[in-house]
């Protein structure tokens, strides 16, 4: 079991409090305002839809041209993080592990009936703290355990 200062147990919750706002950001605004939430770092190493993308501009370029290529089909989204472990490289520099649970329908909530899980992830983050002191995430990758 970790043991942490009770600096690293503030900063453990600075992290936390980043990735929750990464999820929301993708759950209501499917990621179109990514770079306005202000949670990535500018070298941020991101592998979604089968490819890596570098840095927080190619990221954003990728939720705007998902949502230009879906339009009016860009299904809702929930990202429901869970059994979240945080581990210090560095004061600056943590390595993040969480399970994500996703869900996705397209059309208008409130859904009825059944809606199974599309997809059970391991999902490994980094988070890195710039010279404001801000965590942001440098690092997401993850893979898929489960998926319909």
């Amino acid at each position: 079991m970790a043991k942490f200062t009770p600096e690293q147990a503030a900063d453990v919750l600075a992290i936390k409090q980043v990735i929750y706002e990464w999820g929301d950001e993708l759950d209501i605004n499917n990621g179109l305002q990514i770079l306005q939430r202000d949670i990535l770092a500018d070298d941020v190493r991101y592998f979604v839809n089968g490819e890596w993308r570098e840095g927080k501009d190619a990221v954003a370029a990728f939720y705007n041209g998902r949502r230009e290529q879906l339009g009016a089909n860009a299904p809702v989204m929930r990202h429901i993080i869970t059994s979240l472990r945080v581990s210090f490289e560095s004061a600056d520099h943590a390595k993040i592990g969480y399970l994500l649970v996703f869900f996705a329908k397209a059309g208008t909530p409130p859904f009825e009936g059944y809606c199974d899980p599309l997809a059970v992830a391991d999902v490994k983050m980094e988070c890195t703290r710039d010279a404001a002191g801000e965590w942001r995430i440098s690092l997401f990758d993850s893979g898929q355990i489960f998926k319909r």
